[in-house]
């Protein structure tokens, strides 16, 4: 029997379309005090051919959806794209990628059903953060990605990479192994980049948006200029943001063209190498589940609460939805991270 004052997790299947990915794989679990507060819905490895013995064989309990939802705590890493917020009552908290900075309706959701929230775009550990492996997955399969269904190799391109965070390491790795001519903008090189985009024939965006600017990088008129075939790959996926024509897709119809350009916004690439960022993510996960049970003070965690209960603890949840003066290059490292996790 669990004591009365330690809290349960259900941990469920993401619902989202070509998602795979999970928190928590079974080789984690030795390092958890408290199994059997751990609740996972059935067949949540199966993606991974994990069986619900595997995890049942560890003292962890596995349960139908439902039951895996009602938990004190609902670990999903892509809370924010979760059909079932609506349905969960007040006191109850969520932990994974939640978005709510830039998503009001996620953020409404919180606030009229009076839960709280961690939030992994905002969990750092000694100034870095905490999920960066799978930042880095981000850029590494968007990239491996667009090529293969544009047919053609990095080595025959000449690219510019938007961002200097993880998300923009992981392309970086992969166009510089694969023979690329690389070219990296910062933050602050809004101006330099206009001037010099239509030299490239892949544009990589790897940075944060603010979604209150009016403006762009590269607006739809801008398209005419490029070379007929340009690819640009928008990791960041953020619509209407840095590229004025990007829309986010989805694995099952990835790529479109507008006036010739390729572009490329699957808004969660890290699934398409689900069990290197399933691992990736298991790996931090675990540091933070006893605390979580326990509600042992977790530095990491606190500054990572941004929705307690229904209310706002993380101020720029308002000045990020109201805001209108216009920013630089944000990135996702420093800010919060990008959309395409």
């Amino acid at each position: 029997m669990l004591h009365k004052h330690l809290k349960t997790i259900g941990f469920v299947n993401s619902h989202k379309l070509g998602e795979k990915r999970i928190a928590l794989l079974p080789k984690e679990i030795t390092h958890i005090k408290y199994r059997e507060a751990l609740y996972f819905e059935e067949g949540y490895g199966s993606d991974l051919n994990i069986s619900d013995t595997e995890y049942a064989a560890l003292g962890c309990q596995v349960v139908p959806r439902s039951i895996a939802l009602e938990q004190d705590i609902i670990c999903d890493p892509k809370i924010g794209d979760a059909s079932f917020l609506k349905d969960l009552h007040p006191g109850q908290t969520l932990f994974g990628w939640v978005h709510a900075v830039q998503n009001k309706k996620v953020t409404n959701t919180l606030l009229s059903n009076e839960l709280s929230a961690y939030a992994w775009e905002d969990m750092y550990e000694d100034n870095r953060h905490s999920y960066w492996r799978n930042n880095e997955l981000a850029g590494e399969a968007a990239v491996m990605h667009a090529y293969q269904l544009n047919g053609i190799m990095p080595y025959d391109t000449k690219v510019a990479i938007l961002g200097r965070g993880n998300t923009a390491r992981g392309a970086q790795r992969i166009l510089i192994g694969l023979g690329a001519d690389v070219r990296i903008y910062n933050r602050d090189q809004e101006k330099l980049f206009r001037k010099e985009m239509t030299e490239y024939d892949v544009i990589v965006n790897a940075v944060l948006w603010d979604n209150s600017r009016v403006d762009h990088l590269i607006y739809q008129n801008d398209l005419k200029r490029f070379k007929p075939g340009t690819m640009f790959i928008d990791v960041s996926c953020d619509e209407h943001g840095a590229i004025e024509t990007t829309i986010p897709t989805s694995l099952d119809n990835p790529i479109y063209e507008i006036d010739g350009i390729v572009h490329y916004a699957v808004n969660h690439t890290p699934t398409i190498f689900y069990r290197s960022s399933s691992s990736a993510i298991s790996t931090e996960t675990v540091k933070y589940i006893d605390d979580l049970i326990e509600s042992r003070p977790n530095v990491i965690l606190e500054n990572a609460l941004i929705i307690d209960q229904g209310h706002i603890m993380d101020k720029r949840i308002n000045q990020f939805q109201h805001r209108s003066t216009p920013d630089s290059l944000i990135d996702p490292d420093e800010q919060n991270t990008v959309a395409n996790l």
